[in-house]
């Protein structure tokens, strides 16, 4: 089969590479869209390998048919050939065919096309595990999540809304706070005219001081942020894209009880990552298949154009998730 390996020059390339072996437990999938993540450009890079016991190659989430099923997947799931399935990978994506285990499997919800559904497995299991789980969100509480514009806020910020959210966000110029308009944000900082710092002020004068942040950025505005949070923020850090060092005030995390916890989804267990998805077929698909939750695709390219993709990533120029099709969908 073909899959997108990396040559010494950094660029991608169809290349031949071994069929996947199916497991007992393996479901094998024709994969007929993958979806682009961040931390495919630094798998590129040679910064983030694949896990262990994973195709080199990258790809984190795909949609596609099963047409194959391990005897052990048979016996414990419903799984046949011929499903219709989005699925979260520890690597891989980026190919025409992978073996999955059948919990890392979740039907594509209803009405949705295979990009849209290739979309989903690793940002909403993101955002719903750092949401929920680590930042235990209830509905009605204040929500950060800057950076507005990627791909996992086009996710995290209409979850957060459909549970009853108050949202704020940022992004870096004006242009970018059009295009987020759809995601109904309540406040949407342009850090290129505004000081999110001093609009948070404001916002925790006005009544929404932060209850949960999910920060992909960090640097120092964390430290600069903490005095004027609500009592018992979660903060959550999931990257460090704004740098990786802060100032922090000890007496705002000591007197407003503030927990600074970090998480990776990428280093979860089978089973940890089994249980979120088996959560968001229950809790999310129903918003996803009734359009209250909708995948903001920023656009769907070839396999063959790939580094093109890569390069969309790189720039900053998506607003949501670029997905690339590897199959046509008869």
């Amino acid at each position: 089969m073909k899959a997108m390996l990396v040559n010494e020059a950094q660029q991608l390339v169809w290349s031949d590479v071994e069929e996947p072996c199916v497991g007992p437990a393996d479901v094998l999938v024709e994969i007929y869209a993958a979806a682009l993540n961040r931390a495919d450009i630094l798998q590129r890079q040679g910064k983030y390998p694949s896990p262990k016991g994973c195709p080199p190659w990258m790809g984190l989430e795909v949609a596609g048919i099963i047409t194959q099923v391990g005897a052990e997947a048979a016996a414990n799931s419903a799984w046949k050939p011929g499903d219709q399935v989005c699925a979260l990978l520890g690597g891989g994506g980026y190919a025409q065919r992978v073996a999955v285990p059948y919990t890392m499997l979740m039907p594509i919800p209803k009405g949705l096309s295979f990009e849209e559904a290739a979309s989903l497995p690793e940002a909403y299991a993101t955002c719903y595990l750092n949401l929920f789980g680590e930042g235990a969100f209830q509905p009605g509480e204040t929500l950060f999540f800057p950076a507005g514009a990627s791909g996992l806020a086009s996710v995290g910020i209409p979850m957060a809304k459909a549970f009853g959210a108050y949202v704020l966000t940022s992004v870096q110029t004006a242009e970018k706070k059009a295009e987020i308009a759809h995601l109904h944000a309540d406040v949407v900082v342009d850090t290129s005219r505004e000081d999110v710092v001093e609009v948070i002020r404001r916002e925790a004068e006005a009544g929404h001081p932060i209850d949960v942040a999910i920060d992909c950025l960090a640097g120092e505005t964390i430290g600069r942020v903490f005095p004027y949070v609500n009592e018992g923020c979660r903060w959550v850090l999931i990257s460090t894209l704004d740098g990786t060092s802060t100032t922090v005030p000890l007496r705002a995390v000591l007197t407003k009880g503030i927990v600074f916890k970090g998480s990776m989804l990428r280093k979860r267990t089978v089973s940890e990552k089994s249980a979120i998805l088996a959560n968001l077929v229950r809790d999310i698909w129903p918003k996803l298949e009734s359009r209250e939750i909708v995948p903001t695709i920023y656009k769907v390219l070839p396999i063959a154009q790939a580094n093109e993709a890569h390069g969309i990533l790189e720039r900053g120029e998506n607003t949501g998730k670029v997905v690339l099709r590897v199959r046509e969908h008869e």
